[in-house]
């Protein structure tokens, strides 16, 4: 946390003690949100904590379904949200109508198959889904808990999908979503920072296109990404292919690294314009006014028993993602 506060940060920290909240923020916020946040993470760790918050209200900062899961994690707390209309591209991707009428489809051809989700997905996908995946536990999941003879039915992440069928095997049907961050960092680009940069690390989330994984030497969600960084301990360079916020937290618990964000085709470095929606200001606004709030909905009980399910049940113990598989094949 900042030694000086700005005022705004103040009035957050000064709301915080006075309503009784915990602020959960996801690694590709700002830094300046991520400094404030009692807990940052990615979306399993985040998912998790917020099982484990003993004050009434959730400040979740990041996007929409973020928030969602928090409150079906947590009926009886109220979960505010910054901005309502941070969303995230692969929500858009998978209408639930959409998702039903395919999963009845394939029934009707005699398929045999569960579904799988990206956490990255509406609660009413969700409740659709036999299993909710997030980066972090999703090879489990395929490996582990889907029953052996069926198929998998992947939403809504087609690169996420294809890595997890190249590292694990599976019969898969891939839908055609695809994150609007990792779909376009720009291999060209990174090709030409491999050149100049010929002892770097290059680190990559499975949400890229396989175009960019294969010159990956390690492949992994965030809470994957700061681990393997935490491995090397002579000063190293990090070609970093993720939303650009990441490398704030990487520096932070990292410092003696040098990170540098892989472009993407039409920026020089890639953020989310769903999460850069919440800010400082909007953060201290909902508590203030206590809103925007996240109301139960009809479709959380039946998505809540799956996220439980495939979130907060003890994980098998696999091996992980990116050491055995460094560029996702």
């Amino acid at each position: 946390m900042p030694a000086v506060l700005d005022d705004v940060s103040a009035e957050i920290l000064d709301l915080k003690k006075r309503i009784g909240a915990t602020i959960l923020a996801h690694y590709y916020q700002d830094g300046e949100i991520q400094a404030l946040a009692d807990v940052t993470g990615d979306s399993l760790k985040l998912a998790r904590e917020a099982t484990k918050v003993d004050s009434p209200v959730i400040v979740f900062c990041g996007v929409l379904f973020m928030a969602e899961t928090a409150k079906m994690l947590n009926p009886k707390k109220r979960v505010l949200l910054p901005d309502l209309q941070a969303g995230c591209s692969l929500v858009d991707a998978c209408p639930a109508d959409k998702l039903a009428r395919e999963q009845e489809r394939l029934r009707a051809n005699g398929r045999q198959f569960q579904t799988v989700c990206y956490i990255n997905s509406s609660a009413k996908v969700k409740a659709l889904s036999d299993w909710v995946v997030t980066s972090g536990n999703a090879e489990d999941v395929v490996r582990n808990r889907v029953p052996a003879g069926q198929e998998i039915l992947f939403v809504p992440d087609k690169h996420l999908g294809a890595y997890l069928r190249d590292l694990t095997g599976r019969d898969m049907i891939l839908w055609d979503g695809s994150c609007m961050v990792h779909e376009i960092f720009s291999v060209t680009d990174l090709l030409k920072m491999k050149r100049e940069h010929p002892r770097a690390v290059t680190i990559a989330h499975p949400e890229c296109p396989r175009n960019i994984l294969e010159h990956a030497d390690f492949a992994g969600g965030t809470e994957a990404m700061r681990k393997h960084v935490g491995t090397y301990r002579e000063p190293t360079t990090f070609l970093v292919a993720t939303e650009a916020n990441m490398m704030w937290d990487l520096q932070r618990l990292h410092p003696q690294h040098t990170y540098l964000g892989v472009p993407g085709v039409s920026c020089a470095c890639n953020k989310c314009p769903h999460m850069a929606r919440n800010t400082l200001e909007k953060v201290r606004d909902c508590m203030r006014d206590g809103r925007p709030e996240i109301l139960w909905q009809p479709e959380f009980d039946k998505a809540k028993e799956v996220l439980t399910r495939s979130l907060l049940n003890p994980p098998v113990a696999v091996t992980p993602v990116a050491e055995d598989h460094p560029h996702g094949d």
